[in-house]
C-alpha cells in the first residue's frame, strides 16, 4: 500500500518553503513531507530526523531522485540542538513534525504496534534501543503501569488493567500483542466491549509513548524549535491524539498570545510578542482526504511563525 502523508498540502502551504531555505523535518517517515519540501527548496538544505533506520533506508533513494541537498539523521528529534550545532547550523527557516507512528510501521506486523495483528510486544521506533513493550508490560510495577496507562493513554480503567496485567504475568509472561489485547479485554467492564473502537487502543498508545519517550521528545523539540526559527521562520506540527495536541497548543499559545497581567503588579511596559499563531483553530483533513486516508481522521495541524528576535535572551 502506498504511504500517504496526512495533511500534506496544508502543512507544506503553511510552511511557506523558500527556495534557498534551511528546513528540518523531525519525522522523516517514508519521505512524504520531506519530498515536498525538497521540490520547493532547490538551493537550500533539509535535515530530516527519524528513529527508524528502515524509514531512512527507504526514504533516502526517494529523496535522492529529487536532489542531494538533504541530510538524514538517525536520532531522536529531541536531539535537534546537539545535531544542528554539530553541523554548524544556527537558525532555520522552517520545522515540520508529523507525530506518532507511521502507517508502514503499523502495517509491518512484526513491529508489534498493532493490537489487531499478533506479534512479539515490541513497539520500538528505534530498533537499536533496549526498552521495548515487552519490558514495560512484564517488568514495570503495577503502580508504574497504572500511571502510564492513565497519563499517556487517558485510560479510565487504568487501575483495573494494570492489576490484571500483573496477575496474568505472574502466571506466565505476556509475550505478544494479541495476548496483551486479550488481557485488556478481560479487565474492562463488559459494556466497554460493546462500544465502537477497540478496548486496547488507549493502552497500546500509552505503552508506545512510554517505550519511545514520545512526549518528552516533543516537549524538548518544541522549545528548541522555537529558539531555532529565524524571524519569519515557521514551525508546523501534525498531531494525532489529545496529549500531543494539548502540548503543542499550550506551547504555541504561551509563545504567541499575550499573558494576562496580575493587576497587583506594576506594568513594566507593553509586552512584545516574538511569535504569531498561523491558525487559532487546528486544521483538519478535508472530506476528500478522509475518503482515501483513514489515518487522517484524528489529525490536527497547528503552526506558528517567528516575528521577533528576543527569545534567545530570556
Amino acid at each position: 500500500m502506498e504511504h500517504k502523508s496526512v495533511l500534506l498540502e496544508e502543512s507544506i502551504t503553511m510552511l511557506d518553503v523558500k527556495d534557498d531555505g534551511l528546513y528540518v523535518d523531525c519525522t522523516l517517515g517514508r519521505g512524504g513531507h520531506s519530498s515536498a519540501i525538497l521540490k520547493r527548496c532547490t538551493h537550500g538544505h533539509l535535515y530530516a530526523f527519524d528513529l527508524d533506520q528502515a524509514a531512512i533506508a527507504e526514504s533516502s533513494p526517494i529523496l535522492q531522485k529529487i536532489g542531494n541537498n538533504f541530510t538524514c539523521i538517525h536520532q531522536p528529534f529531541g536531539n535537534m540542538k546537539e545535531v544542528l550545532d554539530s553541523y554548524g547550523i544556527g537558525r532555520v527557516d522552517g520545522i515540520i513534525m508529523d507525530l506518532g507512528v507511521s502507517s508502514p510501521q503499523f502495517d509491518d506486523t512484526s513491529r508489534g504496534f498493532s493490537y489487531r495483528h499478533d506479534a512479539r510486544l515490541d513497539m520500538r521506533m528505534n530498533q537499536e534501543q533496549e526498552l521495548d513493550a515487552w519490558t514495560v508490560v512484564n517488568e514495570y510495577s503495577q503502580e508504574d503501569l497504572m500511571r502510564i496507562l492513565h497519563d499517556y493513554g487517558e485510560e479510565p480503567f487504568a487501575g483495573r488493567i494494570a492489576s490484571k496485567i500483573v496477575r496474568e504475568r505472574e502466571r506466565k509472561p505476556i509475550n505478544t500483542t494479541l495476548e496483551l489485547a486479550d488481557v485488556i479485554k478481560t479487565a474492562v467492564p463488559a459494556y466497554v466491549l460493546k462500544k465502537k473502537g477497540h478496548p486496547a487502543k488507549q493502552s497500546f498508545q500509552a505503552i508506545r509513548i512510554e517505550v519511545n519517550g514520545e512526549l518528552k521528545q516533543l516537549e524538548i523539540a518544541l522549545q528548541e524549535g522555537l529558539r531555532r526559527l529565524k524571524p519569519g521562520g515557521r514551525m508546523c506540527v501534525i498531531t494525532f491524539h489529545s496529549l500531543e495536541d494539548r502540548m503543542v497548543k499550550q506551547t504555541f499559545r504561551r509563545a504567541a498570545v499575550p499573558q494576562k497581567h496580575d493587576r497587583r503588579l506594576p506594568v513594566l511596559g507593553e509586552e512584545k510578542l516574538e511569535y504569531q499563531l498561523l491558525n487559532k483553530k487546528p486544521i483538519t483533513a478535508s472530506e476528500a482526504e478522509l475518503a482515501y486516508n483513514n489515518r487522517a481522521h484524528s489529525a490536527k495541524l497547528r503552526g506558528i511563525k517567528r516575528i521577533g528576535d528576543q527569545y534567545e535572551n530570556r
